[in-house]
């Protein structure tokens, strides 16, 4: 069985409400028979768009191959969130990597919020780009955790966008019964993600890149150039990027040790007119500090866009089950609300919740595990391989030096391991430790 055609159409986006809200972009065609490149980018999510354009930007003749639709995978999805700093606290950076490399990941992470926003600009993307994302907690011992990193990130990065909320403060922006606290960053951002994908993919269009859609990479060897092998053809290039994520499959075993793919769910509300001030006062996102984190904003026709709930088979289960207990315990009054849009998707996590970015041989890099944090993460990733062929690797080396270790049980019994320690972590989130 296949993730790239185990919940979905061949060729479709998905029946979200990212999808029925998309500024469409004619299909390319599929691959066939023989073609060349500099590059050959394996696929059409932020971080193939991103490598694809800044390596054509730079003179490098650019073929990007997509399975399915540019956008289909995690990419267009995903919650929109462009959250500032790595996917794990800086301060549990500082103790992985020291304060000097952990400076540096900070670093490059305001760069990535710095760099979709530039994106997004540039090329007159309209996504409905805004400001704000607002951190929720549960308890008082999670909203002075919560606090006590904001002083950090002020006091030790010089981060002045972000501020701490009480709960009253928390409440006039989210009106929930269920939070305490939190913060709220402003330097953070929302957005339409599938419309930012296909910005990007216009934006490729523009400076030369070669799309091959409908067309599904089977297998790559390696030579004097490097042979890429689909359903329909084959393309001949001198180096390869691997950019598929959670659908990269077998593709590469060593990728497949350290990155595995999970399922996500959103749902998006009928339209919710003055009841959308029971949910937001403000026009920001929030994530909360569940482990199986919710995560949610107001579209721009006023629905509840809200996500949450993982599993980590193939197939997808009920999605509106899924996604309407969490939410209806985040607004009980929201319970019985009718559901227009209900939608899954697979993203990748690693051991340690870290992007892994490897040279996987002289002339093939990967970038991928981005676990939730890929807005700007895989925008960046993209951008830092494309530098790194052409001969300015050091942001692409720094996030090569993180430590990612592979999953125990290698790819057989991942899943089952995963699967048990996320019941543990679930069953955390419930008792409230």
């Amino acid at each position: 069985m296949n993730l790239l055609y185990s919940n979905d159409k061949k060729g479709a986006f998905p029946p979200s409400w990212y999808a029925a809200t998309a500024h469409e972009r004619p299909p390319a065609p599929q691959l066939r028979g023989t073609a060349r490149a500099d590059v050959c980018v394996v696929g059409g999510g932020f971080t193939g768009l991103s490598a694809a354009l800044h390596l054509a930007e730079r003179g490098y003749s650019v073929a990007l191959l997509e399975a399915h639709r540019v956008g289909f995978g995690a990419s267009g999805r995903n919650g929109g969130q462009l959250g500032s700093g790595q996917r794990v606290e800086q301060t549990a950076l500082e103790k992985l990597v020291g304060e000097a490399e952990a400076l540096k990941l900070w670093e490059l992470a305001e760069a990535a919020k710095d760099l979709v926003k530039h994106l997004i600009s540039e090329h007159k993307i309209d996504c409905d780009l805004k400001p704000g994302i607002a951190h929720a907690t549960f308890s008082a011992s999670e909203t002075a955790h919560e606090h006590a990193y904001v002083e950090h990130l002020q006091s030790r990065y010089g981060y002045d966008q972000i501020t701490a909320l009480s709960g009253s403060a928390l409440a006039a922006l989210c009106p929930s019964p269920r939070y305490k606290g939190g913060s709220l960053d402003m330097g953070a951002a929302h957005l339409h993600p599938l419309n930012f994908a296909l910005g990007l993919a216009r934006a490729c269009d523009a400076a030369g890149v070669t799309f091959y859609e409908n067309t599904h990479v089977k297998d790559i060897q390696p030579g004097a150039k490097t042979e890429v092998r689909c359903d329909t053809g084959h393309l001949l290039a001198d180096h390869v990027i691997l950019a598929a994520n959670g659908y990269l499959g077998k593709l590469n075993r060593r990728v497949a040790g350290r990155v595995m793919p999970i399922n996500n769910f959103i749902a998006a509300t009928e339209p919710l007119g003055e009841e959308a001030a029971r949910v937001l006062t403000r026009d920001i996102a929030v994530a909360d500090s569940k482990f199986v984190v919710n995560y949610f904003r107001l579209s721009s026709d006023n629905r509840l866009l809200f996500g949450g709930g993982e599993s980590y088979g193939y197939r997808f289960p009920d999605i509106d089950k899924t996604v309407r207990k969490p939410m209806a315990e985040i607004f009980p009054h929201l319970k019985d609300i009718g559901f227009d849009y209900t939608w899954g998707g697979t993203l990748a996590i690693t051991m340690k919740r870290l992007p892994y970015l490897a040279r996987l041989s002289p002339t093939m890099l990967s970038a991928s595990g981005y676990s939730g944090h890929g807005v700007g993460t895989a925008t960046q990733a993209g951008k830092l391989m494309a530098d790194a062929i052409a001969g300015a690797a050091e942001g692409f080396d720094t996030m090569a030096r993180i430590p990612n270790t592979p999953f125990p049980g290698g790819t057989a019994l991942r899943t089952p391991l995963l699967t048990l320690a996320m019941t543990w972590y679930a069953l955390r989130d419930r008792l409230g430790v």
